[in-house]
């Protein structure tokens, strides 16, 4: 069963230093469950078929102009008619002026009224990314996630296989830790996973026979960052003699978490292998085949022309 996050009001307000005009008893502890934000051009011309009342409603100056238009009676019909519907909150944005129209109604539904200077377009964008992240449904999985090269990479692997230590190599060779052990996951977007530490263990570290380590101690804050999005899954396995492994990587192969599906690698390990190197070189290659270029395939199309070439020199 899906499970339904929400909000405090009183973290949209600090994020986005939005100015209170008028705020009803205990407005700052109401839940926002509701990751759309809307601009109520339609609500306000009548028309409520597709409208839902838990969405975050926006008025920039579009849609004032077109209530001041209005005489002062339609005026006060239509946001009477829009507060009504017991928004979770109305806000004014671009600088619109906060009314006595507006401030009446509000208090009337008791809706709380914010209100700022951003231009509404980049508001309601901005707005609705952070509900999404804080929204966003969310797992926790047992691994560890570093960022490397700018890409999130998530290392899984049964408990002792060298997840903690190959992150530690790479902390000193300049990467950047995100969550030891325990990674939770947020689903932000169709397409975007975001990862972070729960904060209980926020920063820290276990290593087999040394024990628990503070990494921003150790290797300063530079080394620790609170969330990355996760662009590569790499499987740590231990090597098993006679078992086929993929030398080329033409395949593409993924994993599915929450229903966004990941890349993903398999990478056998066993004495002498440098498994930082080998992640760096991952990140590397997997940004590589986002920018369009993959090598398995570039090197499996020149085999295949040579193959071609060398049989059309024969037949001659």
């Amino acid at each position: 069963m899906k499970r339904n996050y929400s909000v405090a009001l009183h973290q949209l307000i600090s994020e986005f230093r939005l100015e209170v005009v008028y705020g009803p008893e205990d407005y700052l502890d109401r839940l926002i469950d509701s990751n759309a934000v809307y601009r109520p051009a339609l609500p306000l011309a009548g028309f409520f078929e597709y409208f839902d009342p838990d969405d975050v409603q926006v008025v920039g100056k579009a849609e004032d102009s077109y209530l001041r238009s209005l005489s002062y009676e339609q005026r006060l019909f239509t946001l009477d008619r829009l507060l009504a519907m017991k928004l979770p909150l109305l806000v004014l944005a671009n600088g619109v002026e906060a009314t006595s129209e507006y401030i009446d109604m509000c208090k009337k539904y008791e809706t709380p009224l914010l209100r700022t200077r951003e231009p509404t377009s980049g508001f309601v964008s901005a707005l609705s990314a952070a509900l999404n992240v804080h929204l966003g449904e969310r797992c926790t999985i047992h691994g560890v996630l570093v960022e490397v090269y700018g890409e999130g990479i998530l290392l899984k692997g049964d408990s002792g296989v060298g997840k903690s230590e190959a992150a530690v190599e790479l902390l000193k060779r300049g990467h950047r830790l995100v969550a030891d052990d325990a990674v939770d996951i947020k689903r932000v977007s169709n397409k975007t996973l975001v990862g972070s530490s729960p904060e209980l263990i926020r920063y820290f570290m276990e290593l087999r026979g040394i024990g628990i380590i503070d990494v921003r101690r150790i290797f300063g804050t530079g080394a620790v960052k609170p969330t990355e999005k996760i662009d590569l899954i790499i499987n740590l396995r231990k090597w098993e003699e006679g078992k086929a492994y993929d030398r080329m990587g033409e395949e593409q192969n993924f994993e599915e978490i929450m229903g966004i599906l990941v890349p993903s690698l398999e990478v056998p390990i066993r004495p002498g292998r440098n498994l930082a190197v080998i992640i760096e070189v991952a990140a590397m290659n997997n940004r590589n085949k986002k920018m369009g270029h993959n090598a398995a395939k570039e090197l499996s199309d020149k085999l295949y022309a040579s193959m071609i070439a060398k049989a059309g020199g024969a037949d001659d």
